[in-house]
């Protein structure tokens, strides 16, 4: 990923995630194994290796901001405009 983001002009000490999910965030910076964490998929094995690595930073974002939902869900006109102007489009 690094690499790929270099490519584009991109310089990163640590490439930043941004997440809406503070749990989320918790479990993957914390390396604790809890009871309700057990069925966690290879997937956030992953993420939480490379921030443990510091190849990845992990960063909280309000629902309202979090630019990814506009590739990711239907959103209503005003959601998806507002987002859109977010990430510098018309």
């Amino acid at each position: 990923m690094r690499s790929q983001l270099t490519d584009y002009g991109f310089d990163f000490n640590k490439i930043p995630l941004y997440c809406d999910n503070r749990s989320g965030i918790a479990l993957y910076c914390n390396n604790v194994q809890h009871s309700r964490s057990n069925h966690i998929g290879i997937r956030h094995h992953f993420i939480r290796e490379q921030v443990e690595k510091g190849v990845v930073e992990l960063y909280f974002v309000t629902t309202d901001y979090h630019l990814a939902d506009i590739f990711t869900k239907a959103l209503p006109r005003e959601r998806f405009e507002f987002l859109l102007s977010r990430l510098g489009m018309k």
